[in-house]
């Protein structure tokens, strides 16, 4: 039997696709974006109209969304990979030339009836279109200096091109998701060795240009490695957000303080509270029992979209998977190395969790993606 004729035979057709979605991932994803509304809940002071209730609106376009991306046959993105990309690369130069301002940084493209910030849609992008290139480059050549170096370009244009807004955080997602799909796709050890001892020379060269004409990172970006370093040093000040935010993480416990309880969020200490440190929030009110709980959540999310890619012989699919996989990983990880002070202050929102349209929306669709790729495996 070909494969073409055992796709035709033991792929699900019509109404019947939704009995094949990844329905334990979907609940999951259900539950972790729930704990967001309680949350955004809480630190509007019990009120549902401020960030709850439009969060809950965006969740339930973003659920939509993912319904019929899943209901979409995996070919299809496949064959559209390369456009996706291209008009996220557009939008990224949209934001270079005409991109609103905000909070000193140019990121948003205003569409009229929401703000869309193009390196939010790139993130899934890239790893659609890496996917695809690797779907079709023959195992033999995925070593070779050539076919690695196209990849490579694919990722720096965008890295680079975010880091102009300036966005360090994101520019660090897209370059890890980008290396972490190389690696899984096949890409020979010695050339992550290359780039990881070429890293650690250009952390040297950023803190050598320090000061100088060449200055490699702006001068906020400083003071927050500076924070990083010694977050004691300026509590009032550079080093007011982590500080703040290890005063909340302490506070709440084994058990927390309690729903809407929580000192720091509610007489407004903790800044960014809805956002980038809701994490902080979470653990305060309902302390490490709490923390523990969503982290556990994020965790099964990870293991059911491993086990989707693991079962899965298309290629494509298995890779696409993969890669919505490490990306969503990468967000939570940084955001809570972030709030505890392992790592420094980037801007990356906790998924489904923190409130924001473009995180919430493209994340859908990236695990429209994944459910696509279940839903149209081989059987």
């Amino acid at each position: 039997m070909s494969y073409l004729e055992y796709n035709v035979k033991y792929v699900p057709t019509g109404p019947r696709k939704l009995l094949y979605l990844n329905w334990p991932l979907t609940l999951l994803l259900v539950a972790v974006a729930s704990i967001g509304f309680l949350m955004l809940y809480s630190v509007a002071g019990g009120s549902i109209e401020r960030w709850a209730q439009p969060q809950m609106k965006r969740f339930a376009v973003g659920f939509l969304a993912m319904i019929f991306v899943a209901m979409v046959p995996i070919w299809f993105w496949r064959n559209v990979s390369a456009l996706a990309y291209g008009v996220s690369l557009i939008l990224l130069l949209a934001v270079e030339l005409f991109g609103e301002v905000g909070m000193g940084a140019q990121r948003w493209i205003n569409l009229g009836f929401m703000r869309l910030q193009p390196s939010e849609l790139m993130k899934i992008t890239l790893v659609m279109f890496l996917a695809a290139y690797y779907d079709w480059l023959p195992l033999k050549k995925i070593s070779h200096p050539l076919w690695v170096a196209i990849p490579v370009l694919l990722i720096l244009v965008p890295t680079l091109l975010v880091l102009r807004q300036p966005d360090l955080g994101t520019a660090i997602l897209l370059l890890t998701g980008g290396g972490a799909l190389m690696f899984m796709a096949g890409v020979h050890w010695a050339y992550f060795a290359a780039v990881i001892t070429a890293a650690i020379g250009l952390v040297a060269a950023v803190f050598q240009s320090r000061g100088t004409s060449w200055q490699l990172l702006k001068d906020y970006q400083f003071r927050r490695i500076d924070t990083f370093l010694d977050p004691a040093a300026d509590p009032l000040k550079a080093g007011y957000h982590i500080t703040q935010s290890k005063i909340a993480l302490g506070s709440g416990g084994w058990t927390g303080r309690g729903f809407m309880q929580g000192t720091q969020s509610r007489l407004n200490f903790l800044p960014e509270k809805h956002t980038d440190f809701i994490f902080t929030t979470l653990s305060e009110e309902f302390g490490f029992i709490g923390a523990a709980a969503l982290l556990l959540l994020y965790t099964l999310v990870i293991v059911f979209c491993v086990a989707s890619a693991l079962s899965n012989t298309n290629r494509y699919g298995s890779l696409l998977t993969l890669g919505v996989t490490v990306a969503f990983f990468l967000f939570f990880f940084v955001n809570m190395a972030m709030v505890m002070g392992l790592i420094p202050v980037v801007g990356v929102p906790l998924p489904l969790v923190s409130y924001g349209g473009s995180a919430m929306l493209v994340l859908m669709v990236a695990f429209g993606l994944v459910q696509s790729a279940h839903v149209h495996k081989p059987r």
